[in-house]
């Protein structure tokens, strides 16, 4: 009989078929740890470093179980790789019939008739777009999924993209004349008859929510919950259990109604004209806000007249607009929908002329060319656990970083968890002989203003020993932009800038040119693997405190004062420590990686929380001296040398 452990053992199915596959004993006792959650639908919650292969750990029992499973991911870039390549690989070498399913949010998929919708009106704001949308069409008739991700001629972030997919807002369900050939109702359909589905973290909360992103069906009938990148939950929660009005939701109203007026009901009269006055408020209401990006408290904005001047504006024009859109619902299902959500919109922005309900937050956020307003509750707990508790399913939670030091009270606290177990695997990898700790010295508090000059100062005599091959990863876009203009003209490797290309390029140039400088912020502190030589350096510029300045932060950090709890000690070091863990992963990825860790941030070693910091890392050699840095890279070239020669010699006639 085959046991998650022996599967995953030296004589097991993987090692046979999976070239390189390395059994390991904290792989297999996480695997029977989740076997026995899974069996008793109990919880666990598990930490395992990197190296583990908690993928593996959690898929063999899932694919054994014989039960309908649930595995949630923190970004639809680990779901596909999920289900693209591990899930086929435990799957073949098991030989279990074990069907499985892809599952995203309906915005993720093209929508037919929001296509034949912005084709029909032929106004596109830019040639990249109509090229774009000539792509999507020819792509849309051979797809058989449906998935945008396919399309790589379309980038990721294309500005097309909302004109020809949906939304819970926008989408006409069973009214829609392409429901049958809907490529959300075929996943959907896929996924209910699946044995194992994967999904993200974004989905899972938005139908929890109820939020209508389209398989409220599927959830009860799940055995098992796994959530891998668990520590990401938290705060993707906190979006989905609130609410939000924004810009872009008020356009894309003013959009289809005029699309659908047009399809629908021509010959009414002002419905157009109602809905540009709509548009209009939205515009004036982003240039009342000023020019700069910037978030806040709503108390902020009810002190600045000219923006609720504005923001009144847009309630006048979007309560005449839903007047009309009622009258002319009965002309077709598409006006009728449009109707149904100048209503909710409607709602949505009257919370924002009462005050909020306790544990609630009133924020706003403004980019370039938008706004946002948000009502986010401070405590997501009670919430969560009370979506979890109507499913009686078991709940596996797992991640590198869910504990500080072997302590998970925070993320426990965090999600309302408090049953089950907890277990930790550290990383196999060997750190002390292939990690280096550098904390360099004389670098002044992080609050002095020329902070960021000495650190990239302290970083270019450790970029010339690695020979560049290095990540700098920064706390603030503002840091960022300033190293990136220090460093531009005194080092001789590539630099790439975080912004300058999509993410996904910039690691496709590093991994290539081998030699590369990469400059980032937070979406490269974690869900990034580079193995190999070609990332020898991770540079982190401070600790990584949120800023207390956040609306969302602050409130909560008030919150918990008024509760008596210390928001520093229980809150922000927690959430710090986390944060550098997922920093500190990127360096060592693979058995044979070697690297150096460089943590400018003096208070490290001036602080008593510094130790909570230095005992969560893994168990690195530590060094003040720049000289260990230099002798360090020395020995690796040195190494390199010697399985090149060796290379040569077993190639030689």
């Amino acid at each position: 009989m085959l046991t998650s452990a022996s599967v995953l053992g030296p004589h097991g199915p993987l090692a046979r078929h999976l070239p390189g596959f390395a059994p390991r004993a904290a792989k297999q006792s996480m695997a029977e740890a989740v076997a026995s959650a899974l069996e008793e639908r109990a919880a666990l919650i598990c930490e395992a470093g990197t190296g583990t292969g908690k993928t593996y750990a959690y898929l063999v029992p899932a694919l054994l179980s014989g039960k309908k499973i649930i595995v949630s991911t923190g970004t639809k870039n680990l779901q596909d790789q999920l289900f693209h390549r591990d899930l086929p690989v435990v799957r073949k070498a098991l030989a279990v019939p074990v069907t499985a399913a892809l599952l995203k949010g309906r915005a993720n998929y093209v929508c037919l008739h929001r296509l034949a919708l912005t084709e029909s009106e032929g106004r596109l704001p830019s040639r990249t777009q109509a090229s774009e949308l000539q792509r999507i069409l020819s792509w849309a008739r051979r797809t058989r999924s449906g998935d945008i991700a396919e399309l790589d001629e379309v980038a990721e972030d294309a500005e097309i993209w909302p004109a020809v997919t949906s939304t819970a807002d926008n989408c006409l369900g069973q009214e829609c004349g392409r429901f049958n050939d809907c490529f959300v109702l075929k996943a959907r359909r896929a996924a209910q008859e699946a044995d194992v589905v994967v999904i993200n973290h974004h989905l899972l909360l938005a139908d929890m929510a109820l939020k209508d992103e389209g398989f409220g069906e599927l959830l009860p009938s799940a055995d098992a919950f796994i959530i891998d990148e668990a520590h990401q939950l938290p705060e993707t929660a906190a979006q989905f259990f609130g609410v939000t009005v924004s810009s872009r939701q008020l356009l894309e109203l003013v959009r289809d109604t005029e699309a659908e007026h047009a399809r629908e009901a021509g010959d009414m009269d002002g419905l157009t004209a109602l809905a540009a006055r709509v548009e209009k408020a939205v515009l004036d209401a982003r240039l009342s806000l000023g020019t700069s990006a910037r978030r806040g408290v709503w108390q902020e904005l009810n002190e600045e007249p000219e923006v609720i001047a504005a923001l009144n504006l847009i309630q006048a024009a979007l309560g005449e607009l839903q007047s009309a859109l009622e009258k002319a619902a009965e002309r077709g299902k598409g006006l009728q929908h449009c109707w149904q959500r100048s209503v909710d919109l409607a709602e949505r922005l009257a919370l924002f002329q009462q005050a909020p309900a306790d544990e609630q937050v009133q924020w706003f956020e403004t980019f370039t060319r938008s706004f946002a307003l948000h009502v986010t509750p401070l405590q997501v707990g009670g919430v969560f656990q009370g979506h979890r508790q109507r499913f009686r399913a078991a709940w596996i939670f797992t991640s590198a970083t869910l504990a500080v030091g072997e302590d998970f009270s925070h993320f426990r606290a965090s999600l309302g968890v408090d049953d089950g177990a907890t277990a930790q695997w550290e990383s196999p990898f060997d750190f002390r002989r292939n990690a280096l700790l550098y904390l360099p010295e004389g670098l002044p508090l992080p609050a002095a203003s020329h902070y960021t000059a000495e650190v990239v100062k302290a970083a270019l005599p450790v970029l010339q020993a690695s020979g560049g091959r290095a990540f700098l990863l920064f706390t603030s876009h503002r840091a960022l932009q300033e190293a990136a203009a220090l460093l531009k003209d005194q080092i001789p490797y590539p630099l790439l800038i975080q912004g300058s290309a999509p993410r996904r390029d910039l690691l496709h140039r590093f991994r290539s040119l081998g030699n590369a400088v990469l400059l980032g912020t937070s979406s490269f502190w974690e869900g990034v693997d580079v193995r190999g030589p070609a990332l020898s350096v991770v540079i982190i510029d401070k600790l990584p405190f949120a800023s207390p300045g956040e609306p969302v932060l602050q409130a909560r950090l008030d919150s918990l004062r008024r509760r008596g709890v210390d928001p520093f000690r229980d809150y922000q070091l927690p959430r710090a420590v986390i944060a550098l863990k997922q920093g500190v992963g990127r360096l060592i990825r693979d058995n044979s990686d070697r690297g150096v860790m460089m943590l400018c941030d003096p208070r490290l070693l001036t602080k008593s929380y510094g130790r909570v910091f230095l005992a969560s890392l893994p168990p690195m050699t530590h060094t003040r001296a720049l000289a260990d840095v230099r002798r360090f890279f020395a020995e690796e070239a040195a190494l390199q040398s010697s399985a090149d020669r060796e290379a040569a010699e077993v190639v030689a006639p």
